[in-house]
């Protein structure tokens, strides 16, 4: 989350982590959800920039579509680790 402060990044990674909870029907709590946001943006910038060859840097809106999906990507990941262990 380039461009943006701790506190608007912890805000975006908290809604973001949210909305993936809800996509991906988990229950985790808000420290989980700020934490799967901004892992998630991390990773939805990285696949972005590799794939695409862009990001969505410095538009809110274009964050937090990237960090849902990077949010539930890592949810997925999560699962997959789980199911198997």
């Amino acid at each position: 989350m380039e461009g943006f402060g701790w506190i608007a990044s912890i805000i975006l990674g908290a809604i973001a982590g949210w909305i993936a909870e809800k996509i991906m029907k988990t229950d985790s709590g808000l420290l989980m959800n700020i934490i799967l946001g901004i892992v998630g943006a991390l990773i939805g910038n990285f696949l972005f920039d590799m794939l695409i060859g862009t990001s969505a840097e410095g538009s809110i809106v274009g964050q937090l579509i990237v960090a849902v999906i990077g949010a539930c990507i890592l949810i997925w990941i999560v699962r997959m680790v789980r199911g198997r262990a």
